[in-house]
């Protein structure tokens, strides 16, 4: 009855990937359990495709195809990076759908990645997404613990 006095979220991201959804501390790496580069979440991913999580433009495409950045129309800066010590692999196992600079919308595939090698390598693909610019948004993540769906489940909830 009293949703209607409910604030609603500037911006929802959604799930990246389809997987179960982690609190940054848990991830195996200090620099993204600590939030060295900002807070967000993560997702253990159970599908080989990295969507966008909400409309901007594909800021940032990292040469070795491991990271992307993405920027909202209004000022909302986030990265999304796949795998622990991905950037090692110099782009091996990873395809962009999209070039750099591309007006996305969310659910929009963004890389591919081979999941078989990833695994005959022992490469931990837990997927980061981190709000580079958090101090201008109050936000709330949502879905922690829980399988989440690849554009359809919200994971963090953005307000000004």
């Amino acid at each position: 009855m009293f949703q209607f006095f409910k604030k609603k979220p500037d911006v929802e991201l959604a799930a990246m990937t389809d997987g179960r959804c982690i609190p940054l501390e848990q991830v195996n790496d200090p620099v993204f359990s600590g939030k060295a580069l900002g807070d967000g979440v993560a997702i253990i991913p159970a599908d080989c495709v990295i969507a966008a999580p909400c409309d901007g433009t594909l800021s940032m495409l990292a040469d070795t195809l491991h990271a992307f950045g993405m920027t909202r129309d209004d000022g909302l800066e986030l990265m999304v990076h796949i795998g622990i010590d991905t950037v090692a692999l110099k782009g091996e196992g990873f395809e962009a759908l999209v070039p750099q600079g591309t007006k996305v919308k969310k659910g929009d595939p963004l890389i591919r990645f081979d999941a078989a090698l990833m695994k005959e390598k022992g490469i931990d693909m837990t997927t980061m997404l981190i709000l580079l610019n958090p101090a201008q948004y109050h936000f709330k993540m949502l879905a922690e613990g829980q399988q989440v769906k690849k554009s359809v489940d919200t994971v963090i909830e953005c307000s000004r």
